[in-house]
C-alpha cells in the first residue's frame, strides 16, 4: 500500500485543489426563450429549450401529470 513519506504542505495541497473551485463564466449565456442563465451548447434547465426549440417539454408534462 502506498504511504506518503512526507506530509503534504498546505500550499501544495491548495495548489492541487485550485481547479476544483473554478466557475464557468465564459461559457454562460442568457436563454433566448426564458431569459435565465444557461451554459452554452446545453439545454436550458429552467425552460427546456435548445436553439429556439422546446426539447424537454414532453418530460416536463410527464412530471406534471405524475404530481396531479
Amino acid at each position: 500500500m502506498a504511504v506518503p513519506k512526507k506530509r503534504t504542505s498546505k500550499s501544495r495541497k491548495r495548489m492541487r485543489r485550485a481547479h476544483d473551485f473554478i466557475t464557468p463564466t465564459a461559457a454562460v449565456m442568457i436563454c433566448s426563450d426564458c431569459g435565465e442563465m444557461k451554459l452554452m451548447h446545453h439545454v436550458c434547465p429552467s425552460c427546456g429549450a435548445y436553439r429556439g426549440r422546446s426539447v424537454l417539454a414532453s418530460a416536463a408534462v410527464e412530471i406534471d401529470d405524475q404530481t396531479a
